[in-house]
């Protein structure tokens, strides 16, 4: 039985990655979806105060490349640059990416690396010589099975088509190599029996375990007609197939055949985040190439659903793309970042409109979370001057609150770090928002106030304590999700004179009580989730 990722011997990184995105246009919603995922969940497990490996970047081999920079009078490799440096990079700094590393598959480092991983499963007789001939497609870089395609309707009536691009299939007849999946067969599906989270959700899992079932074939590993691709070594005349050139990236970029002692700290990963479209890449011919070079296999396979549109996948090929800049301009980074996590189940197809992202940032983020934090800073001004008081009147009221932030903080850990249920995380944090803000509600504090006896002001100081400190709480565990607004909230509480950084601050301490100390300056900042404009003047 191989080792994975979540069996690590002595290996101190936890380590994600995201796949590495094909460059033959921007990214859209889709790119992004996943890659704030790996961000949130790297960010939260940086907070557990672990050491941390994030990794994305792109692929940049293949048919479709090479396609794409010819219909845009470029080569290939000037096609790449142009877009990982105009459109790719940027993106992932304007979101707040915190990756550690950016893999391009056209980088020596990688090239390299690549020639000698397979050598030396050819070398191993893991490699052979062959024929095939069947329909490939060339947006999905496959060869697909027969029972894959769909009929073709209109334009394409005739025609067989990729049920992911909605394009036709090309037939190819070539000259390959082959490396032998079809024997390990019996191997994943005892890794897959040993190991029931290796591939999440369930629904995906149950779908690699009847495809292996039903018998794999050897797979084609180079491509003889075009030459845009790393050299199979021993035989020039052909390049390697993309997708092993791309799999490969995950141990190429972590020092595998150049750096033992990162590698050994570092590989395999722990989670690998991929599209439901690219699953079986991930949940059967990598762990298969590492099987068979004898290396340890990751410890997940995480498929996060489609983002739909008009209930088509949202992809440049039908149309549907949308730049996350268009969302970013008018709801803001934070609440972008927010949005998709706390709306879609991962794992689950989910549906997007401007409706429902205007309905839940206006709901949730302006009225419960913004609007709690402007009060509770506007009533410490107003009655204390702006000094945070010492809670000395504490009761039942009190105590459920604090059972609260308890609460959530310890199902918000287990669900975001352990389980990648990002939406369970942010309901269990937002759902102590509104006890807050009930809280609030019932103690009205701005009826205490006129009570100016000293059991009166001692019950007023207690009441706003407890809701700084609830705060305090809140922005610790939204700072994965919201780095930005955490750290604005962070600054309005006084927090880092007297409890450092908020990076430094332990998600899985945030639910202690009393960590703000009274005699704190409590000031009130901007609004943290502005009124939003009409979109239609945005456009």
């Amino acid at each position: 039985m191989a080792a994975t990722g979540s069996e690590k011997q002595g290996a101190a990184a936890y380590y994600v990655s995201t796949p590495i995105y094909y460059v033959n246009d921007a990214p859209h919603l889709g790119h992004a979806y996943t890659t704030v995922a790996g961000d949130v969940l790297t960010r939260w497990h940086r907070q557990r105060g672990e050491k941390v490996w994030y990794l994305t970047g792109t692929d940049e081999h293949g048919q479709k490349i090479m396609r794409t920079a010819e219909a845009n009078g470029v080569t290939p490799q000037e096609w790449c640059d142009k877009l990982v440096e105009e459109a790719w990079k940027p993106l992932w700094e304007h979101l707040n990416i915190a990756n550690d590393d950016f893999i391009r598959t056209t980088e020596k480092r990688h090239t390299d690396r690549v020639k000698e991983f397979v050598q030396d499963l050819y070398d191993k007789g893991e490699i052979y010589k062959g024929g095939y001939e069947g329909p490939y497609c060339v947006g999905c870089e496959e060869y697909k099975l027969p029972g894959d395609l769909i009929d073709g309707e209109g334009e394409y009536a005739g025609e067989k088509l990729c049920p992911i691009h909605k394009k036709p299939v090309e037939l190819l007849k070539e000259e390959n190599y082959f490396f032998k999946l079809s024997e390990y067969g019996p191997k994943l599906l005892e890794l897959y029996e040993a190991d029931p989270g290796f591939i999440q959700p369930e629904s995906a899992r149950n779908e690699v375990v009847n495809f292996v079932k039903q018998g794999l074939q050897d797979l084609s590993i180079s491509r003889s007609t075009f030459d845009w691709g790393v050299k199979v070594p021993w035989d020039e005349k052909h390049v390697i197939y993309v997708w092993i050139d791309a799999l490969l990236n995950y141990a190429t970029a972590v020092g595998y055949n150049e750096n033992p002692a990162k590698f050994a700290e570092t590989f395999p990963a722990n989670v690998h985040l991929v599209g439901k479209d690219i699953l079986r890449f991930h949940a059967i011919i990598w762990p298969a190439m590492l099987m068979a070079n004898g290396l340890p296999v990751p410890g997940r396979v995480a498929a996060n659903g489609w983002l739909m549109v008009g209930g088509e996948k949202m992809s440049k090929s039908n149309l549907t793309g949308i730049k996350p800049q268009d969302l970013t301009s008018h709801f803001g980074v934070d609440a972008y970042r927010w949005y998709f996590l706390r709306a879609i189940a991962f794992g689950q197809d989910g549906s997007f409109s401007w409706e429902d992202f205007t309905a839940r940032y206006t709901s949730e983020l302006a009225n419960d979370y913004g609007n709690l934090a402007s009060r509770v800073a506007a009533m410490v001004g107003k009655y204390f001057g702006g000094a945070l008081p010492a809670a000395t009147a504490a009761g039942d009221a009190e105590t459920a609150v604090q059972e609260g932030l308890a609460r959530a903080a310890a199902t918000a850990d287990a669900k975001i770090g352990d389980e990648l249920d990002f939406q369970g995380g942010i309901l269990a944090i937002f759902d102590f928002v509104k006890q807050v803000n009930g809280y609030l509600t019932e103690q009205e504090p701005w009826k205490v106030a006129k009570d100016d006896s000293p059991e009166g002001q001692a019950r007023l100081a207690t009441i706003l304590y407890t809701a700084a400190e609830s705060l305090r709480g809140v922005a610790v565990l939204l700072n994965s999700v919201m780095p930005e607004t955490s750290q604005a909230l962070w600054d309005s509480l006084g927090a880092e004179a007297a409890l450092g950084a908020l990076g430094e601050q332990r998600v899985q301490d945030a639910g202690a009580w009393g960590l703000l100390p009274a005699g704190s300056t409590v000031t009130k900042g901007a609004v943290l989730f502005p009124r939003l404009e009409d979109p239609k003047k945005d456009q």
